[in-house]
């Protein structure tokens, strides 16, 4: 899957989270973040800490995949 948006990153782990059966507030004990920034990041807030989001993420199991070949759709040639 191609999440392009804070939005379908959120959207995701929402899903993720309940397929697991898991609360937010036990995925934020679990990812040793706070209940708050489990809401946040699973409505898409755009300045959540990318450090707390890949811990959110290996506590669910998501894998995070860069794919090189859209580095010059974010605005810069060969970057």
């Amino acid at each position: 899957m191609k999440i392009k948006t804070t939005e379908e990153l959120g959207a995701t782990i929402r899903l993720q989270r309940k397929e697991l059966k898991v609360s937010q507030k036990d995925l934020a004990l679990v990812s040793c973040t706070g209940l708050r920034f489990i809401i946040e990041l699973e409505r898409g807030k755009s300045t959540c800490q990318s450090g707390k989001i890949l811990d959110v993420l290996q506590a669910l199991g998501i894998g995070l995949y860069v794919d090189a070949a859209d580095r010059n759709d974010a605005g810069g040639e060969g970057r």
